[in-house]
């Protein structure tokens, strides 16, 4: 699985841009804020329909403009696909692959997979349930089309019963339509719950190989999956949790609450860990992903590297870029000394500035 070529029209800082790939590693390098990442995040929205910097398409609507578009062209299993992406400054997104318009983004999902690795990812140890919960429902989502429409259906409901919560204040009476918001709620979030720990499961072996590797088998590395509750609890504790949540005028049990522990040694690496060992756990967490989508889709995930050497030290430089000569990636970074001592083959190389691009190699 590979992407052949990129064309970005008024998106972001690019008017007019239309460059191939290489199957291999394509390095695009030049000062900050000249576009590089925007390249990147291009190609994973036309994968995932999302973006990893904003939840807003007009966002990534050149200035001025009133819409954009992004095609790529994808080479899976020797059949080529082409997505095309058309952002509307004041209209939902439309999306078309091999010129057939779907009618849900959710049908994209799948056709082409990627791992995205940017320097906030390496903090996903430290910061707070949610980042890990975003990392869990991305990869999920990827590997999971009925796990996306549950978890969206999910995400829904919660958003309407916080707002009937709040209406109750104004109106009493609606107080007996909750049972019905809470009846949704728990098959979906039981749903929802028993597919997270099955991954949560796979991820912790995987993991656990990985970072055995990257340390020389000095930690015992460990991933455990840590629910609100479990499936078949989820209707007892929303039940018992109604008086507090009419009170707080929010829902406070249920699977958007989760959240999972790594630890080094017996060790809770979110509160305890040093930095580096809580980049080394990320490292593991991102590679792990590429292993188990290999694994799921018989094919290599594209990989998308957002300026992410420059911030692991030379060690952990070394495993990532030799654990990634087999896949395409596409890679971010200021300079070309982060590549300076290191056995790695740079297929082509591109040099961006003010949001124009030019092959150096």
């Amino acid at each position: 699985m590979y992407v052949e070529s990129v064309e970005l029209d008024h998106f972001r800082n690019y008017a007019d841009l239309k460059i191939g790939l290489h199957t291999g590693t394509n390095l695009f390098f030049g000062d900050n804020a000249q576009g590089k990442t925007n390249i990147l995040e291009a190609v994973y929205l036309c994968g995932t329909t999302k973006s990893h910097r904003t939840l807003q398409d007009r966002d990534m609507i050149q200035f001025g403009e009133e819409q954009a578009h992004i095609r790529i062209i994808v080479q899976k299993a020797h059949i080529s696909y082409k997505i095309d992406m058309h952002l509307r400054r004041d209209k939902s997104k439309a999306i078309a692959i091999s010129g057939i318009p779907i009618r849900k983004a959710r049908e994209l999902l799948g056709l082409v997979n990627f791992v995205f690795f940017s320097p906030e990812d390496l903090n996903i140890i430290k910061n707070g349930p949610a980042q890990r919960r975003r990392f869990l429902d991305a990869e999920l989502c990827q590997l999971d089309s009925i796990y996306l429409s549950d978890l969206t259906d999910y995400n829904k409901i919660v958003s309407q019963r916080n707002k009937l919560l709040k209406d109750l204040s104004f109106n009493p009476s609606l107080l007996s339509t909750l049972d019905v918001w809470d009846e949704q709620l728990v098959k979906y979030g039981k749903k929802i719950i028993e597919k997270r720990a099955d991954f949560m499961q796979e991820l912790s072996e995987t993991a656990r190989q990985i970072h055995s590797e990257l340390t020389g088998g000095t930690e015992d590395f460990h991933i455990v999956y840590e629910p609100d509750c479990a499936a078949d609890e989820l209707a007892d504790k929303l039940s018992a949790a109604r008086e507090r949540d009419c009170r707080h005028k929010t829902t406070s049990a249920g699977p958007h609450r989760d959240d999972f522990c790594v630890s080094a040694d017996n060790i809770d690496l979110r509160k305890f860990g040093s930095q580096g060992q809580q980049r080394t756990a990320a490292l593991s967490l991102k590679l792990s992903e590429i292993k188990i989508l290999e694994k799921k889709i018989k094919d290599t995930p594209i990989l998308l590297l957002d300026d992410v050497l420059s911030e692991l030290d030379s060690r952990r430089q070394e495993y990532l870029l030799d654990s990634i000569h087999d896949i395409q990636t596409l890679i971010t970074c200021t300079g070309l000394e982060d590549f300076a001592g290191h056995r790695f083959r740079l297929d082509r190389i591109y040099h961006v500035s003010r949001g124009t691009v030019t092959i150096s190699q």
